[in-house]
């Protein structure tokens, strides 16, 4: 059976730490399917059209990667999908007793489904989208926590007003 994780997030933007994850995980898997979670009560800066865009530039090269979006259950889309695999990212102790929690519960609602955690690399354990958020909606130059084929410019957030 094809090995498939479901890499799920808002992605919102993507950003160099969640590339590092992606990029280790090709290793284990045959696909990895970035999910971007649809949740229209949160507030995103990107739209999720803009969200997928983006990630799909960074992975065109990339055949084992598939970019999709969902609703609802993580575990249900994992199901859809054939993906026995959950792929998520650890950066600090505190994302650690958060995915455990979220791997406990996903494993009684889907006891087939495996969570996979990757530790980030020491250098992106600082990143997470909320800061890279907040620099750019603040003016701030943002290129050097996304991956280098994003240039920022060329994409419009949804609360950068008209123009």
């Amino acid at each position: 059976m094809k090995r498939i994780a479901v890499f799920p997030g808002s992605f919102d933007p993507f950003t160099i730490g969640h590339y590092g994850i992606v990029m280790r995980a090709l290793g284990l898997f045959e696909e990895i399917i970035i999910a971007v979670g649809a949740n229209a009560l949160k507030k995103n800066h990107y739209s999720l059209d803009v969200r997928k865009e983006m990630i799909r530039k960074v992975f065109r090269d990339e055949p084992g990667i598939r970019v999709d979006h969902y609703e609802g259950l993580t575990v249900d889309y994992c199901r859809q999908n054939r993906a026995m695999y959950l792929l998520r990212g650890l950066r600090t102790a505190a994302d650690f007793e958060f995915e455990r929690a979220i791997a406990q519960v996903n494993k009684v609602l889907a006891p087939d489904v495996e969570s996979v955690f990757l530790l980030t690399v020491p250098e992106h354990a600082s990143i997470n989208s909320t800061i890279v958020r907040d620099i750019i909606r603040s003016g701030g130059d943002a290129s050097q926590f996304v991956p280098a084929v994003l240039n920022l410019s060329d994409y419009r957030g949804e609360d950068d007003g008209p123009g």
